[in-house]
C-alpha cells in the first residue's frame, strides 16, 4: 500500500503501524498528490491512504487522477483510496468520494479499525463507518439531489432497477450488509449477493459507497 500525507510523522505512525501486520506492507510514501502519482507509477499497490488537505496537489485531484487514468496513463481497475480526513463532515469527504475513493476515516481512527479498514477496502468493500457516512450525506443532501435532477443518467438507471432490485438498493442505502439484506428479505447471502452484482452493473456504481451516494442524488433515501 501506498501512504499519502504532508506530514511526515503522520506517515512515519502509519507505516510503523501497518508494517507491523504480517499482511500489510507499506511500498511508498508521498508528501502530495503529485508525489503519489509518481510514487504509483513506479510501484504496485492494492490501497493508497490519502489525505486530503495537502500542497501542490490535494488527495481529491489525486484521487480523481489515480482512478481516471491510473498511474503512468493506465487505468488500474483493482486500486483503492481510502481518504483521511480530521472532519467526518468535511465536504472534502464528500468530493473525494464522487471522485472515486471506496470511502474515508478519520485521521484519529483507532489502530484497529484502521487496519480493518485496510483489509475491507481491499477485499472490495465499502469501508466508512454507517454513522459517520449518514451524518456526512445527510449534511449535503441538498447538493446530492442537485446533481441527481429527474433527467439525470442516474435517475434513468434507478428507474431501470426491478421491483426486488429497487428493494434490495434501497436497504444497501440504508447501510444495512448483505447478511442483513438477507435476513430481512428472507433471502439467501448468495442471492442478494447477485442482486447487488446487478444493481451495481446498472448503476455503473464502483461499489456500495457509490451506490449509496446515488441513492441520496435520487432521492431513493433522504436525511
Amino acid at each position: 500500500m501506498v501512504l499519502v500525507d504532508d506530514q511526515q510523522l503522520v506517515r512515519g505512525g502509519f507505516r510503523m503501524l501497518i508494517n507491523s501486520q504480517p499482511d500489510l506492507d507499506v511500498v511508498a510514501e508521498a508528501g502530495n498528490g503529485r508525489e503519489a502519482l509518481a510514487a504509483l507509477a513506479a510501484v504496485r499497490a492494492d490501497v493508497v491512504l490519502m489525505d486530503v488537505r495537502m500542497p501542490g496537489m490535494d488527495g481529491i485531484e489525486a484521487t480523481a487522477k489515480l482512478l481516471a487514468a491510473g498511474a503512468g496513463g493506465v487505468r488500474n481497475e483493482d486500486l483503492k483510496v481510502v481518504v483521511l480526513t480530521t472532519f467526518d463532515l468535511d465536504e472534502y469527504a464528500l468530493s473525494a468520494i464522487q471522485a472515486g475513493a471506496s470511502g474515508f476515516l478519520l485521521k484519529d481512527t483507532p489502530p484497529e479499525e484502521l487496519l480493518e479498514a485496510i483489509r475491507t477496502v481491499h477485499r472490495g468493500d465499502a469501508v466508512i463507518a454507517p454513522s459517520t457516512t449518514r451524518r456526512l450525506l445527510n449534511h449535503v443532501a441538498p447538493l446530492l439531489r442537485t446533481a441527481g435532477s429527474p433527467g439525470s443518467p442516474h435517475a434513468a438507471a434507478v428507474a431501470s432497477l426491478t421491483p426486488r432490485e429497487h428493494e434490495v438498493f434501497t436497504l444497501i442505502a440504508q447501510g444495512l450488509s448483505n447478511p442483513e439484506i438477507a435476513a430481512k428479505l428472507y433471502l439467501s447471502e448468495a442471492t442478494v449477493k447477485t442482486h447487488v452484482g446487478h444493481i451495481l452493473a446498472k448503476l455503473e456504481a464502483r461499489d456500495r459507497v457509490h451506490a449509496v451516494v446515488i441513492a441520496y442524488e435520487t432521492g431513493i433515501v433522504a436525511p
